[in-house]
C-alpha cells in the first residue's frame, strides 16, 4: 500500500467520522447539562474523579501499551500471535482492578455515606467495568487496523448517549440510588461499547464479499479467541519487547495525563464539591480537543505508523514517504496552532456565558469562568503536542522509545511537586498551571526529535508552526473586541445583551476564518485534497 494510499484512508478516517462525532458528542452535552441541574457538587466530584480515575486507571495501564505496539509496522504479521498478545490485556486488567479497588477502598478517604452513598459498590462496579471493556480489545485493534471508519465514532458515541440517558432517566425516577446509578450506567456503556464491535465483526465475517473485500486476516469470528499453534510462538516476542517499552511509557503518561486527579484524590487538597466543578470545568474546556484533535491524533497516528519505518533514518528511507510525512505533518501543525489559538482567543470573552448556560450559577460563580479561560490556553498545547508526539511515538525506534521513558519519569515528579504547590498557591488553577508546564516540555522534546529526524532531508516540517503576520494581527483584534464586548454585554446584562455579544463573537470568528482561507492557502490546499480523498473513498465504499 503506498503512501498516498494510507494517508487517503487516515484523511477519511479522521474525517468522515467527525460530522457523526459532532453530533453525538452534541446530545451527550445537553444530556449533562440537564443531568447537573439534579446533582450535587460532591457526587459529581466522587463519580467524576475518584471512580473514573479508578476506571481509566485500569484500562490505561492495562491496554495503552499494547495498542501502541500492535497498530504499528505493515501488514506483514501473523496476526494470530497478535491476537493473543491483545488478550494479555484481560488478566492484566483484572489485576490491576482487583489492586486499584483495594486502594480505593482501604487507603484513600470514604466520603461520608449519608453525602454520597453506596461508595463501596460502586468501586466494584467501576472496576468490573474496566475489565469487560478490555475483552473488546482484540476487535478493537483488528477494526482500526483495517481503518473501519465509522465503526469506533458510532460504537463510542451511542455507547457514551446510552449512558447519558440511563443516567438521566435514573436520576429522574430514582435518585435515591445515589452512586448506583452511575455505576450501573458505567458497566452498561462497557457492556454496549464491546458487543457494537463484537456484533459488527460477527456479521462482515459472515458475508464472504465483505471479507474478500476488506481483507480480513480472519475468516470467522473464532479466531479472534486466543489460541496456541505447536509450530510457532505464542507471542510475537518482538511486539512484546515493544509493548514493554511502551508499558514502562504509558506509566509515566497516565500520571501526566491524569495528574491533577491523582493529586486531588491522594493528596486531598480540594474536597469532594470543588473536585466537581474542576472535573466539570475540565471536560467542558477539553470538549473541542475530544472532538477535533484526538480523531486527528488516533488516525495519523495510524499513517506515520504505515509509512515510516521505525528503526531507519529519514535518509535511509522511501524518500517518497518521507516527503509525504514531512508535508502531512507539516500541515497538521499549522492546523493544530490555528485552531488551537482560535479556541484561545475566543474562549476568554466567551468562558462565563458558556459555563452559565451549562450549569448555572454553580459554574458561572466562583472560580469557574477563571479555570476555564485558563483552560483556553491549555488546549492550545494540547493541540500541538497531539500533533507532534503521534509523529514522534510512531517515528521512534524501541531504543529511542526507551530513553524517552526517563524524560517522562522526570516529568511525572516534576508535575506531581509543581501541581501540589502551585494548587497550594493558586488553588484549582494551579492544576492546569502546572498542565501547561509539562505540556510545554513535552512539545518541545518532540519538537527537538522531529528536528533531528528531518536534519539530513531537505525537509522542514516545523514550519508548520509559522502563521502569517496578518492573521496573528486579526487574532489579536479579534481577542480585544470579544473582551470589550464581555465587559459592556455579558453577562450580568439579560439575554438580549447576551445575544449581542454572541453575534459580536459570531463576526469576529468570521473574519478570522476569512483570513485563514486567504493567506493560509498550503493549510487550504492540504484539508481540500483530504477531504476530497475522504469524500471519493465514501463513495467507493
Amino acid at each position: 500500500m503506498g503512501s498516498q494510499e494510507v494517508l487517503g484512508q487516515a484523511a477519511r478516517l479522521a474525517s468522515s467520522g467527525l460530522l457523526l462525532q459532532v453530533l453525538f458528542r452534541l446530545i451527550t452535552f445537553v444530556l449533562n447539562a440537564f443531568i447537573l441541574r439534579f446533582l450535587s457538587k460532591e457526587i459529581v466530584g466522587i463519580v467524576n474523579v475518584r471512580l473514573t480515575l479508578l476506571y481509566s486507571t485500569t484500562v490505561f495501564l492495562a491496554r495503552e501499551a499494547f495498542r501502541r505496539a500492535c497498530l504499528s509496522g505493515g501488514a506483514q504479521r501473523d496476526w494470530r500471535q497478535t491476537l493473543n498478545l491483545l488478550w494479555l490485556t484481560v488478566p492484566l486488567g483484572v489485576f490491576w482492578s482487583l489492586f486499584l479497588g483495594w486502594v480505593w477502598l482501604q487507603l484513600l478517604e470514604v466520603p461520608h455515606p449519608d453525602v454520597v452513598p453506596h461508595y463501596g459498590t460502586a468501586v466494584v462496579l467501576f472496576g468490573l467495568s474496566a475489565v469487560v471493556e478490555l475483552l473488546g480489545e482484540p476487535f478493537w485493534v483488528l477494526a482500526q487496523a483495517h481503518m473501519f471508519v465509522k465503526l469506533k465514532v458510532v460504537a463510542e458515541s451511542l455507547s457514551v448517549i446510552l449512558r447519558s440517558i440511563l443516567i438521566a432517566l435514573l436520576v429522574l425516577w430514582l435518585p435515591h440510588l445515589g452512586l448506583y446509578i452511575f455505576s450501573l450506567a458505567q458497566l452498561f456503556y462497557t457492556a454496549v461499547l464491546v458487543l457494537c464491535y463484537v456484533f459488527y465483526l460477527t456479521k462482515l465475517l459472515s458475508s464472504p464479499e465483505s471479507v474478500k473485500q476488506q481483507t480480513l486476516p480472519v475468516s470467522r469470528i473464532t479466531d479472534l479467541l486466543p489460541s496456541i499453534t505447536g509450530s510457532r510462538a505464542f507471542v510475537n516476542w518482538k511486539e512484546a519487547k515493544l509493548t514493554w517499552s511502551f508499558f514502562k511509557q504509558s506509566f509515566l503518561k497516565q500520571i501526566l495525563t491524569e495528574g491533577e486527579r491523582y493529586v486531588m484524590t491522594f493528596f486531598n487538597i480540594l474536597n469532594f464539591g470543588d473536585q466537581g466543578v474542576y472535573d466539570i470545568v475540565n471536560n467542558l474546556g477539553s470538549l473541542v480537543a475530544r472532538l477535533i484533535f484526538q480523531p486527528i491524533e488516533e488516525s495519523f497516528y495510524l499513517f506515520f505508523a504505515k509509512v515510516l519505518e521505525r528503526e531507519k533514518d529519514a535518509t535511509l528511507q522511501k524518500q517518497e514517504d518521507i516527503a509525504v510525512a514531512a508535508a502531512v505533518l507539516e500541515s497538521l501543525l499549522k492546523l493544530a496552532l490555528l485552531t488551537g489559538l482560535t479556541i484561545t482567543v475566543f474562549g476568554f470573552a466567551y468562558s462565563h456565558l458558556a459555563l452559565d448556560i451549562y450549569g448555572g450559577t454553580m459554574l458561572s460563580s466562583g472560580s469557574g469562568p477563571v479555570l476555564l479561560r485558563s483552560y483556553c490556553l491549555y488546549v492550545l498545547l494540547l493541540a500541538i503536542n497531539g500533533v507532534t508526539e503521534c509523529f514522534t511515538f510512531a517515528a521512534m525506534s524501541k531504543e529511542e522509545v526507551d530513553r524517552y521513558n526517563f524524560t517522562m519519569l522526570a516529568l511525572s515528579s516534576s508535575f506531581l511537586v509543581l501541581s501540589y504547590l502551585l494548587t497550594r498557591w493558586c488553588g484549582s488553577v494551579g492544576f492546569i498551571l502546572a498542565n501547561c508546564f509539562n505540556m510545554g516540555i513535552r512539545i518541545t522534546q518532540s519538537l527537538c526529535f522531529i528536528h533531528c529526524y528531518y536534519r539530513g532531508s531537505p525537509h522542514r516540517p516545523l514550519v508548520g508552526l509559522r502563521l502569517s503576520p496578518t492573521l496573528l494581527g486579526v487574532l489579536a483584534l479579534a481577542g480585544g473586541i470579544t473582551g470589550t464586548s464581555e465587559v459592556f454585554l455579558c453577562c450580568d446584562q439579560g439575554w438580549p445583551a447576551r445575544l449581542a455579544h454572541v453575534a459580536v463573537g459570531a463576526f469576529c470568528l468570521g473574519v478570522t476564518l476569512g483570513t485563514a482561507f486567504l493567506t493560509e492557502t498550503k493549510l487550504i490546499h492540504f484539508l481540500k485534497t483530504q477531504l476530497g480523498v475522504s469524500r471519493l473513498a465514501d463513495k467507493r465504499t
